[in-house]
């Protein structure tokens, strides 16, 4: 009787390593554990019970790997928030946009001449 192998890496999200590459990694990890489910649905070595268990853990390998990869793709988004908020605050306040309140806009300003 033989069966199918199941061990898979899961990369840590490690200060040294950049976000594309553990991205990629982890995809290429997804892709091999749906293929191992693939081929274990042809397997005519283990019987249905084994089928059921290896399947479940595949599948809980597959769904710890997508969480990961969800994880990384938010700190993607909230790194590239911190950039876009970062190059907006280095205004002085001289270069603010007219609102008409206290910035008084061409077409929103009083001329008052006693």
């Amino acid at each position: 009787m033989t069966t199918i192998s199941s061990s898979t890496s899961i990369a840590s999200s490690s200060g040294g390593t950049s976000s594309a590459s553990q991205t990629t990694s982890i995809t290429k990890q997804i892709i091999a554990l749906e293929n191992q489910l693939k081929s274990l649905s042809d397997s005519d070595e283990l019987t249905d019970e084994q089928k059921a268990e290896e399947q479940q853990m595949i599948e809980s390998q597959i769904a710890m790997l997508q969480a990961q990869l969800a994880q990384i793709q938010q700190q993607q988004a909230e790194k590239a928030a911190e950039k876009q908020q970062a190059s907006k605050q280095p205004d002085s306040g001289s270069s603010k946009i007219a609102d008409g309140v206290n910035r008084p806009t061409e077409t929103n300003k009083l001329n008052v001449y006693i």
